[in-house]
């Protein structure tokens, strides 16, 4: 006799869950979805079906996997032991995923606070943005018991391009900050390329073509370089959300001491960016800043020639 689907919640519909929950409806699999504001949970059922609730708390009674993908610590704090979080309505053997980026220490927290209720806690951030969440074509960092993953790993692949095991709870999250080290370098490297390149009167296009196909190649090059030079950064991973990753990387780099002399100069651009208002533009914003203190040296000397 078939095994039967399990039940799922999936709590938070922004950029990222709306489409990955959206996934796991279309896979077949019984869905239940809240988010803070209900509107959009109902927008989800209107498209997908399965079924809106309001309450984490609700939405987790007899629910045997339960997915979160929120913004903060303090986000997943609320959704799972907050008034109305799903903690106390889960059942022992259930299992909890929680695909936000966070710090380490939260993921420890969750998973040893679930322990006690017979909870399993697999902290599990994703990478590949947006466009990956709505292609099903994500990579997931998972940290915590490989039993517990090995159980509920086909319901990840129902987005996921790839799904590794890192270790224990928090390894998923340290890994995700490992991926926003090399993020924020690779996209500084690039702004400062494009920059040099506009200044030296070179065909970006010509150029991006060839230096693409060697050492140089990187994925923001490829899916970035153009809207870059038309100074588009309404799209994509916000800058705010970056430097909020970027503090927990810190953060933990300060604790276990590691040295991240270009990290920590790239978070104070993104600060910059944010100072120009543009705080919810895309991480490839930081070409922006570039041009903005070109022109301000530019006209300095120009004023100062007259």
């Amino acid at each position: 006799m078939p095994q039967s689907l399990p039940n799922i919640v999936f709590i938070g519909l922004g950029v990222m869950g709306y489409p990955m929950a959206g996934h796991l409806a279309r896979a077949g699999y019984p869905v239940t979805v809240s988010n803070r504001s209900f509107g959009k949970a109902q927008r989800w059922h209107a498209e997908f079906g399965g079924t809106a609730i309001a309450t984490p708390a609700l939405a987790a009674s007899g629910a045997d996997i339960v997915l979160v993908c929120v913004g903060r610590d303090e986000d997943v704090r609320e959704v799972l032991f907050g008034a109305d979080g799903a903690a106390q309505a889960l059942s022992p053997g259930a299992v909890v995923i929680d695909h936000s980026t966070t710090s380490a220490e939260l993921a420890r927290e969750m998973a040893s606070r679930l322990r006690e209720r017979g909870v399993d806690f697999l902290d599990a951030p994703v990478s590949g943005g947006q466009s990956g969440a709505e292609r099903g074509q994500l990579s997931i960092m998972v940290g915590g018991s490989a039993q517990a993953l090995a159980r509920i790993e086909p319901v990840l692949n129902c987005y996921g391009r790839c799904v590794k095991h890192l270790g224990e709870s928090g390894s998923g999250q340290l890994a995700k900050m490992v991926n926003q080290i090399c993020i924020a370098g690779v996209v500084q490297g690039l702004a400062e390329g494009l920059h040099f390149a506009r200044n030296a009167n070179l065909d970006v296009d010509a150029l991006i073509e060839v230096i693409s196909q060697g050492a140089a190649q990187s994925w923001q090059m490829q899916n970035r370089y153009q809207t870059m030079m038309r100074g588009e950064y309404e799209h994509g991973f916000a800058v705010d959300w970056m430097r909020k990753d970027l503090a927990y990387t810190l953060e933990e780099a300060r604790r276990n001491g590691s040295r991240l002399a270009l990290t920590s100069l790239v978070d104070q651009f993104y600060g910059d960016v944010q100072a120009l208002g543009g705080g919810r533009w895309d991480t490839s914003s930081l070409l922006a800043r570039l041009e903005l203190l070109s022109a301000r040296r530019h006209t300095g000397k120009e004023a100062s020639d007259e």
